[in-house]
């Protein structure tokens, strides 16, 4: 018997309940357990043992007594020389790509929410039963575990080489759709829960295929062999398309993907989706960024991550780095894929510029330390974050790009750019544990200068980036575009039923000055400094141009806690934020090379 075997159940599809069995060969005498508080990829503590339930314990016909220690572990007097078995509940009806749903349509888990951990055998391998689910006939099952005696339908009997892997390999359950393909000689496959019966799957699998391929060529070059070098020998997407979501978590040789249906390629009549589509293009690059993760954060990874910490916070200063390059390079592959063209490019990083420019908060902390307090600021958005942190996601990519196109134009000749410290660090820190000196180190290596000064001003300080001479050096146009309503009050609105809700209240803009806050609704406004140009009423906010005309002084009307308030406000000057354009003949090179 191998040492630590699981097997779980669709107990309760309507109660979304999975029922699991956790049989420990060879327990230690005063044996502990635990569920992690957290799930590698998305730094927030979500106490996943509250869904836990109904927890006991057997040594052969004997119950063991459970001792509770604290939130999320559990210790157990036991015999060492017989098997330990535990069962417990875990309730399942989380949509998002973090923990576990149960239901009549599908069934999802991460091994963190469902898997517990025995303390002292983390190393040892570990076993995974998925029996099949005699209700749901039709259901497959998908994880990027290894298969030791499954049946057709994917059911049956997996293995992981210890804790760590068994669960960073989530499960999907399912009548799903599956396709597969070869990328670089590495066998792939996507799997989709949700999808209308319009879903174009061999589009889909055709430019997933493209993405992999530039992903690969990138880490391992283009050489025939580039397909050995890959750290996953299989790799799985499992993707659940729903009426309104978004997001993605990377895995040892997986990911987990959530998107809105309108968003999958379709095939309208007898012809397929057209080649443009906003919502598609997103997608791909989510799928982008995840896969690109297999590399840069599952094996080249923070220092701190060396081995993680499932019962706690586990703090790292880098996520600019492994969260904020691979955002730079999500869309960068592709363009190198042929996905988009060098315009469309361009113009999904004019939008990440804005992101960054229009966030206060990076006057406040630089993106070093919102990356060290990615669990109380990034992962706890309220009102106030805007004001108080920066993406590390955002701005960490333009860290990247400002790297990358400091290094295309300083060392042009060498033929210098950020995919040579990329591929650099790889060997330098064996596809492991990274600290920023290595990022230093790599830099001074490959250029015979340091680095540190600009890492120091880009990561560390709230000084602004170079990015408009590094992007004129590189011949894209940097021009002022004026901005919507909101961004001119600095104010983040709802919009639903005829009425504007403030949401968020940027620093130091006009809608601070005048005393609006989070939570008001903004019913109407008196026009001009008297009110003589009328009392209007104010359903979308776009449309206080029309109302003020060349007048900027307003009275806003707003209801806050019930009560009536009278705001005066200044409409500020025509904003603007920045246009990238790429002039026409301009010659081949970046993004696309």
């Amino acid at each position: 018997m191998t040492a630590i075997h699981f097997t779980v159940e669709a107990a309760d599809l309507h109660a979304h309940l999975f029922r699991v069995t956790l049989t420990i060969a060879q327990p230690q005498a005063l044996q502990t357990v635990s569920l992690p508080v957290w799930i590698p990829g998305s730094y927030l503590v979500r106490e996943f043992s509250k869904n836990l339930q109904h927890l006991q314990a057997k040594q052969g016909r004997r119950n063991v007594p459970i001792q509770q220690q604290d939130k999320c572990s559990w210790t157990l007097a036991c015999k060492i020389e017989q098997p330990l078995v535990l069962s417990y509940e875990v309730y399942a009806f989380d949509h998002s790509v973090r923990t576990a749903w149960l239901d009549s349509q599908r069934g999802f888990f991460n091994g963190t929410s469902v898997c517990l951990r025995v303390h002292g055998q983390e190393h040892v391998p570990h076993q995974l039963q998925l029996p099949p689910i005699p209700s749901q006939p039709n259901w497959q099952a998908a994880t990027g575990l290894t298969a030791v005696k499954t049946d057709k339908k994917g059911f049956g009997l997996y293995s992981a080489k210890n804790y760590d892997e068994l669960v960073d390999c989530p499960v999907e359950l399912g009548a799903f759709w599956s396709g597969s393909f070869n990328a670089c000689g590495v066998p792939h496959r996507f799997v989709v829960a949700g999808a209308l019966p319009s879903f174009d799957g061999a589009r889909l699998l055709a430019d997933t295929q493209k993405i992999c391929e530039a992903a690969i060529r990138f880490w391992h070059g283009s050489g025939k062999a580039a397909g050995r070098k890959t750290p996953h020998k299989n790799y799985l997407f499992m993707l659940n398309a729903v009426h309104d979501g978004y997001g993605g978590l990377e895995h040892y040789n997986s990911t987990a993907l959530i998107c809105k249906r309108d968003d999958l390629p379709r095939h309208t009549g007898l012809s397929a989706s057209p080649r443009k589509h906003e919502g598609y293009t997103t997608l791909l690059g989510l799928i982008s960024h995840e896969y690109f993760h297999t590399w840069n954060v599952k094996q080249l990874r923070p220092d701190a991550f060396a081995r993680y910490n499932y019962s706690q916070e586990n703090y790292t200063p880098l996520l600019w780095f492994f969260e904020g390059f691979t955002s730079y390079y999500d869309d960068i592959l592709l363009r190198r894929a042929g996905l988009i063209d060098d315009a469309t490019y361009i113009e999904l990083l004019g939008k990440t510029i804005a992101q960054v420019q229009q966030t206060p908060g990076r006057h406040v902390q630089s993106v070093s330390q919102a990356s060290f307090d990615a669990w109380v600021k990034y992962y706890r958005q309220d009102e106030n974050t805007l004001n108080a942190t920066v993406s590390y996601y955002t701005k960490g990519s333009l860290v990247a790009l400002c790297l990358d196109l400091a290094l295309r134009s300083e060392f042009k000749a060498e033929g210098h750019t950020l995919d040579s410290v990329m591929r650099g660090l790889w060997k330098r820190c064996k596809a492991g544990p990274m600290r920023e000196q290595d990022l230093l180190d790599e830099l001074q290596a490959l250029t015979g200068r340091s680095w540190a000064s600009e890492i120091q001003r880009w990561a560390h300080s709230t000084q602004e980036l170079p990015l408009r001479d590094l992007l004129s050096a590189h011949g894209i146009q940097v021009e002022a575009e004026t901005s919507g309503m909101a961004q001119r009050l600095g104010l983040r609105v709802s919009e639903a039923a005829g009425s504007v809700q403030v949401k968020m209240v940027l620093r130091g803009s006009a809608g601070e000055a005048a005393g609006l806050a989070a939570g008001d609704e903004w019913l109407g406004l008196e026009v001009g400094a008297k009110g003589l140009g009328g009392s209007w009423r104010l359903s979308k906010l776009d449309e206080l141009s029309a109302l003020l005309g060349k007048e900027r002084q307003l009275t806003a009307l707003v209801s806050r806690d019930k009560r009536l308030l009278r705001l005066p406000l200044t409409v500020p000057e025509q904003a603007s934020v920045w246009k990238l354009t790429v002039p026409a003949g301009r010659p081949p090179g970046w993004p696309a090379i």
